[in-house]
C-alpha cells in the first residue's frame, strides 16, 4: 500500500476532461482572437503578451524553425501588420499545440476574460473533489503541475462549475520550472516545496511525464479517463492505473 503526504496533480485527462480544454478553451481563443486584439490592441497588459510571442519567434527563428512567424515592433505606420502577426502567430502555435510558455501565457491571458464574465467555468471530473477532500482530511498537500500557465490553472480552479476550488492548493507549477518529460523538473518541484520525492504521489494521464516522475523517485498512478488517447498494454505494464480518483489508494 503506497503511502504519500504530498500529491502533484496533471491536469487534462486527470482532473479535467480534455474535452474541455479542445472544444471551448482553445477554441474561445481562435474564435475570438481577432476581436480580442482589436479591442484591447495598445494595452499595456496586450503589449507585454505580444512582446513574450515576439521574443519566443526570435528563438524559434534561431533553432531553425522555419514555420515560426516574426512580430515587427510597432509604429504609428504599421499597427495593421503586427496585429495580423501577432494572428498568425497565435493560430500557427495553436495548430500545433506548441507547450511554450508565452502561447500559455497568452492563451490565459485570453482566458480571464471569459472567467470573469462567466462565459467561462472550469470543469472536474465528479471524483475530483471528493479526492480533495479525502487527502485534505489525512493532511496531504495538493499541487499542481501543468503546461497550462499558473495564471491558467488558477482561473480554471478558482471558476469551476464546483466554486473555488483553490483552497484545496498548497502550490501551482507550469514549465517555467522544465519540462514535464524530464526527471529533472520533478526534482527541481520536491525541492522547491521540501518534500521527499519517496513521500509524494504524481498522478497523470501522460505515460512519458509518468515515467519522469518515477525516475526522480516519486510514487506515481497512471489516470485513464474515457476522453483521453487509449493506453496500450505496455504503458499499463507493472503501473497502478484507475479511471477515477476514488480507486487512488
Amino acid at each position: 500500500m503506497p503511502t504519500y503526504n504530498t500529491v502533484i496533480l496533471d491536469i487534462e485527462g486527470t482532473t479535467t476532461p480534455i474535452t474541455f480544454v479542445k472544444d471551448v478553451l482553445f477554441p474561445y481563443v481562435t474564435s475570438g482572437l481577432v476581436k480580442f486584439l482589436t479591442e484591447n490592441w495598445g494595452s499595456p497588459g496586450l503589449d507585454q503578451q505580444i512582446e513574450l510571442l515576439r521574443q519566443q519567434a526570435e528563438q524559434d527563428i534561431e533553432a531553425g524553425i522555419k514555420q515560426a512567424v516574426l512580430i515587427p515592433h510597432e509604429t504609428s505606420s504599421n499597427a495593421d501588420q503586427v496585429r495580423a502577426a501577432v494572428q498568425q502567430c497565435i493560430e500557427w502555435q495553436m495548430q500545433e499545440d506548441r507547450k511554450i510558455g508565452a502561447l500559455k501565457s497568452f492563451q490565459g491571458y485570453m482566458w480571464k476574460e471569459g472567467y470573469e464574465s462567466g462565459e467561462l467555468r472550469g470543469q472536474v471530473y465528479d471524483d475530483v473533489v471528493p479526492a480533495f477532500d479525502r487527502w485534505k482530511q489525512q493532511g496531504c498537500k495538493i499541487y499542481i503541475y501543468s503546461s497550462g500557465s499558473v495564471p491558467a490553472q488558477k482561473l480554471l480552479f478558482g471558476n469551476s462549475v464546483n466554486g473555488d476550488l483553490l483552497p484545496y492548493f498548497s502550490g501551482h507549477f507550469d514549465t517555467s520550472i522544465g519540462s514535464k518529460i524530464e526527471s529533472s523538473s520533478y526534482i527541481a518541484i520536491s525541492k522547491a516545496i521540501e518534500a521527499n520525492p519517496s513521500d509524494i504521489l504524481f498522478v497523470s494521464d501522460n505515460v512519458k511525464e509518468i515515467i519522469a516522475a518515477e525516475e526522480a523517485g516519486f510514487q506515481v498512478v497512471l489516470s485513464d479517463r474515457p476522453d483521453i488517447t487509449p493506453l496500450t498494454e505496455q504503458d499499463r505494464l507493472n503501473r497502478r492505473v484507475v479511471t477515477s480518483f476514488s480507486q487512488i489508494p
